[in-house]
């Protein structure tokens, strides 16, 4: 079975983590730091803090602004049901807003539109960087200047992309954004995630919930000159951290963080060039954009997208589908969400395909996909 999506793990990878299975610290110690200081220089931003997993960045993220009973969170209905439930672990209620169908992101017009309808505006956006595309930060932040609300980019897509060519992770336009590390993403710690900001007092806050609520920094502490041996839980935290054997696959996996994203831009012009030729349409790169291809999206019609799905699992080709709205799972009807709330990501849904893309994906195996494709919608 050809997989949608796999890590490359090289011998330079396995050799960071016996190394560190060899040294003296394999939970918290040196690599974690280096691992955040990597992905802040890369990403051009101040403050780095490497987690367990996306999810919990989403959630101390949603901590550090504040986000508690009485709040509202906006985001995509594009997604995993990970870029909401952050906001319920708050104790804070969800609202979504409708995709540009073309890009698979938020729609900026729909945001703007349902701003100008609401009583009041949400605490906090997350905008979700859907298959490794930014959404137009630029005019997201003009509406947050204007009505007021904090914004949370969800790039768990799209470490490595760019957008208005400065790196996806820079905060210039958002509070705190928010990276995936899961071993289909594009560089991998097995499980885990990162949250940057350029806020010196986010950053503290971001600090203390991934780890208790704890510190030892003298600054933050209710007592002054403590004991050397002193710290104090000074919030409710979690038990959130990365471990010294994921940061330093991590630091490992960034050596190749250019040259994973340049692979699978090449790979995506293959599919689009075999595509064009005969009409199947894919999701669209806006040209302020330069996506991280985290996925592959094809949309076909919606009367044969099933029959498409199986018959390239019968080929050994491991598609898959990203995603099911969140509006329409179980959990969120029993909320108060329903069908039809969000017209254009249930069509998206109804016509999607994500088709193979990683790094290591051979020539051949995707000229046999292509050729897979096309051979079905020929019949």
């Amino acid at each position: 079975m050809i997989p949608y999506g796999r890590q490359r793990i090289s011998q330079q990878d396995i050799e960071a983590v016996v190394e560190v299975l060899n040294s003296d610290f394999i939970t918290q110690g040196p690599k974690v730091k280096l691992f955040e200081q990597r992905i802040a220089e890369y990403c051009q931003v101040r403050y780095s803090y490497a987690v367990n997993s996306a999810t919990s960045a989403l959630h101390v993220a949603c901590l550090a602004i504040g986000v508690g009973e009485g709040d509202e969170v906006w985001t995509s209905p594009n997604s995993f049901v990970a870029s909401s439930n952050c906001a319920l672990y708050c104790g804070a209620t969800v609202d979504f807003v409708d995709i540009d169908i073309k890009t698979g992101n938020l729609c900026v017009d729909a945001l703007e539109t349902k701003l100008a309808e609401c009583n009041e505006p949400p605490k906090v956006l997350i905008p979700v960087h859907f298959a490794g595309q930014s959404c137009d930060m630029k005019r997201i932040k003009a509406l947050s200047d204007k009505y007021g609300f904090r914004i949370i980019e969800d790039a768990s897509h799209a470490v490595g992309g760019k957008y208005q060519d400065k790196p996806v992770g820079s905060c210039e336009y958002s509070d705190i954004c928010v990276f995936s590390f899961h071993p289909v993403k594009i560089v991998t710690t097995a499980e885990g995630g990162m949250a940057l900001t350029n806020c010196p007092e986010l950053a503290e806050k971001l600090a203390l919930y991934r780890s208790h609520g704890v510190t030892r920094e003298p600054e933050l502490m209710t007592i002054d000159s403590p004991e050397p041996w002193y710290y104090q839980q000074v919030e409710l935290g979690l038990n959130y951290r990365m471990t010294e054997l994921q940061a330093a696959l991590g630091i490992s996996q960034t050596n190749n963080l250019d040259g994973f994203v340049k692979k699978r831009n090449e790979l995506a012009a293959v599919y689009k060039m075999a595509f064009d030729e005969v009409g199947i349409s894919y999701l669209q790169v806006d040209e302020t954009c330069y996506s991280a291809y985290h996925l592959f999206v094809i949309k076909v019609p919606e009367d044969i997208r099933c029959e498409l799905f199986k018959y390239l699992r019968e080929n050994k080709i491991g598609v898959n589908v990203h995603y099911i709205p969140i509006h329409t799972q179980p959990y969120y009807q029993k909320l108060g969400f329903e069908q039809g709330q969000f017209e254009q990501a249930e069509k998206y849904y109804s016509q999607c395909i994500s088709i193979p893309l990683f790094p290591d994906l051979t020539s051949s195996d995707q000229q046999f996909i292509i050729e897979t494709i096309k051979a079905f919608l020929c019949k």
